[in-house]
């Protein structure tokens, strides 16, 4: 970080002033009050007494004497020293470079040759297009007024209001049933990994996003958890959450990361590791899969559908905007609140994530639409012959790949087909 302070790349002001108070969040007085304390709060009843002391203790020395010291060393560091050398500017084409850096990261993150101008227009057409579906919604529910008039009614109509956390994530479990029993009509190969949905931690919950997937450990026996954040409870609507589920959990980041982790014969790079664009397109892609599977029977919940895939539609806009023509966070937010039914605390999250990660949030976008391709693609040529257990489990079976590599894989599964 002081090596980027002489060299004029540091991080924008607006983002590192939230690390302080996370920083904050995490440092305790006491080795018993802090977050790393709960391997002892939890140990096993049936220790051995000499065991828990032993450990204990060596808990209490580790976290007092050398996490605490260097969590609020680093702490200390970015209040007193970084703080002061960050820049006021949010994009990366205001970095030396930062014009070439941010068209690499590009293509690094799509694995495609697309320029940010080329995935700009292709972001305006795609938010045009949702629109477009989104208005029939309108009708069919009879709304009258415009598509901002209904992103409003959308985002403070109480009917799409949670009652309460428990009430929240009793919705994700029953979600979580339905969508497991119609997984066969679509998919032949399922991991064999455990999954299970939990609520955001407290000390993060407040800048984290509305949910997120962590894999299951190599070994498989810890599951994969579906983390649904219910800080600031009446942002978190009901319409919101059946996509959501299907992206994060099954049949999206769950079936994906996992059946990848249980590959066997190949390096460990392609066990975990991966392409944004393909784990993220294929994400994307497990919403659009909801009507087969038991969700989006409610026309409120299918615009939710929408409403996801007009979010990443507008990333491929805010995201070049703000990295390749100058745009300020502003403008970012001011696009998403016209444009989409984004409240305000997911707004600002979302903005500063791709401040902080420039390039990222156009893998989505890119990588759903390659396999939307890819299935059309199989479905004109196989005709009878398709079937969307088979294309699913192609898609899947060899783990994340380029998508290029995705291409000719599925090109080779579909001349195996038809010769």
């Amino acid at each position: 970080m002081r090596e980027g302070m002489k060299a004029g790349v540091v991080q924008p002001r607006v983002l590192m002033e939230k690390v302080v108070p996370q920083f904050d969040a995490i440092l305790a007085a006491k080795a018993e009050d802090s977050q790393f304390w709960g391997p002892v709060k939890s140990m096993p009843a049936d220790f051995p007494a000499a065991d828990k002391e032993r450990l204990t203790a060596a808990f209490r020395t580790l976290i007092d004497e050398q996490l605490m010291p260097a969590i609020r060393k680093e702490r200390d560091f970015i209040a007193n020293e970084y703080l002061p050398a960050t820049r006021d500017s949010v994009g990366l084409d205001a970095l030396p470079d930062g014009k070439a850096w941010y068209a690499f990261n590009a293509r690094q993150s799509t694995t495609t040759t697309q320029t940010p101008e080329q995935i700009h227009e292709i972001g305006l057409k795609e938010v045009e297009r949702i629109q477009g579906e989104m208005r029939k919604v309108m009708e069919q529910v009879g709304f009258k007024g415009s598509l901002q008039d209904f992103f409003r009614f959308m985002q403070h109509d109480k009917q799409f209001e949670f009652k309460s956390e428990e009430a929240l994530l009793a919705h994700y479990r029953g979600l979580e049933k339905t969508i497991e029993a119609n997984v066969p009509k679509l998919f032949s190969l399922t991991p064999k990994a455990g999954f299970e949905i939990r609520p955001v931690e407290a000390f993060r919950a407040q800048s984290a996003a509305g949910g997120e997937y962590t894999s299951p450990s190599e070994d498989g026996s810890r599951p994969g958890i579906f983390y649904v954040n219910t800080y600031d409870l009446p942002t978190r609507k009901t319409w919101d959450a059946e996509d959501l589920f299907l992206h994060e959990a099954i049949p999206g980041h769950h079936f994906q990361i996992a059946l990848q982790q249980e590959l066997q014969g190949v390096p460990a790079f392609r066990r975990f590791g991966g392409q944004t664009a393909f784990i993220e397109g294929w994400g994307l892609y497990a919403e659009s899969l909801g009507k087969d599977l038991g969700v989006y029977t409610d026309p409120y919940n299918y615009f939710g559908r929408l409403q996801g895939e007009l979010w990443r539609a507008v990333r491929l806009v805010v995201d070049t905007g703000l990295h390749s023509k100058g745009w300020t966070r502003q403008q970012v937010l001011d696009y998403m609140f016209a444009n989409s039914s984004v409240s305000e605390p997911d707004a600002i999250a979302e903005a500063e994530r791709y401040m902080a990660w420039p390039g990222q949030a156009l893998a989505y976008k890119t990588g759903e639409l390659k396999i939307q391709e890819l299935r059309r693609r199989a479905e004109q040529k196989l005709g009878d012959k398709f079937d969307i257990r088979q294309f699913h489990a192609e898609v899947l079976k060899d783990g994340s790949v380029p998508l290029d590599v995705l291409d000719e894989k599925v090109d080779r599964w579909i001349s195996g087909k038809t010769s």
